[in-house]
């Protein structure tokens, strides 16, 4: 395995922000679902979330999405007010993005503190249960005739004002996601089809090296079928979405 491949992938999991998220309300177009997920692992999110009463709407292409897919978790809720009980019971602060009287500066908000922001489609905006459960709604400001900008260039600006502010606070010099997702995550990365194999086969993954590689073991339960991982490797080509999936 290449030495630069590792480190890039072993750095890019060490600056995932685990406590920053978006959640898109009934956002369909896969262009702008493939932006917001290109964007969100721009600023390091790793999971982000839809809300749609169908879930089977709601895809990231590889081409829209830059391949992104690959390294996202893409959860789903049902109802707003379902994902919104989940954000309040991990203790996120629940913004919602879009303009009105009682919206603030998105600037002047805090993102150095846990925080998910909800943003809707462009048609419809944000729901009144999206409205009704934030904490905050906040906007952009906006200097000319338009009255709204497409969700995933407003999204795009809340994240690196929110990227901004963390990685002046240092959040992205030290790693936040614990050993054992951390671990879970780079072996699924580095080896997507042998990660594959290990879950149909419900064995535990092999160990790694200090570079990455596959580590054999001296103990009989993990030396055995090896060999056979492996092969498994060898035969893949390319790299797949996150195994674990949500």
């Amino acid at each position: 395995m290449r030495n630069s491949r590792f480190e890039r992938i072993a750095a890019t999991l060490s600056r995932r922000q685990p406590d920053l998220t978006i959640a898109m309300e009934n956002v369909y177009k896969t262009r702008n679902l493939g932006a917001l997920a290109r964007t969100c692992d721009a600023v390091g999110i790793g999971t982000i979330h839809a809300i749609s009463p169908d879930p089977t709407g709601i895809k990231l292409g590889h081409k829209t999405a830059g391949g992104t897919e690959k390294w996202m978790t893409l959860c789903h809720h049902q109802t707003t007010t379902s994902a919104c009980e989940e954000f309040q019971r991990w203790g996120l602060n629940i913004l919602a993005a879009g303009v009105g009287a009682d919206a603030i500066d998105f600037r002047s908000i805090d993102y150095r503190q846990p925080t998910v922001v909800i943003v809707g489609s462009e048609l419809d905006g944000l729901s009144n249960d999206a409205l009704e459960k934030a904490d905050q709604r906040i906007q952009i400001p906006l200097m000319g005739m338009v009255e709204s900008l497409n969700v995933s260039v407003a999204t795009g600006i809340i994240l690196y004002e929110a990227a901004r502010q963390r990685d002046a606070a240092g959040l992205y010099e030290r790693r936040r996601i614990g050993d054992g997702e951390y671990n879970q995550l780079l072996f699924e990365w580095l080896h997507p089809g042998v990660a594959r194999f290990c879950q149909s086969q419900g064995r535990a993954y092999p160990d790694l090296d200090g570079c990455g590689e596959i580590q054999e073991s001296v103990t009989g339960n993990r030396r055995e079928g090896l060999k056979a991982l492996n092969e498994v490797e060898a035969n893949q080509s390319g790299c797949s979405a996150n195994v674990s999936g949500s």
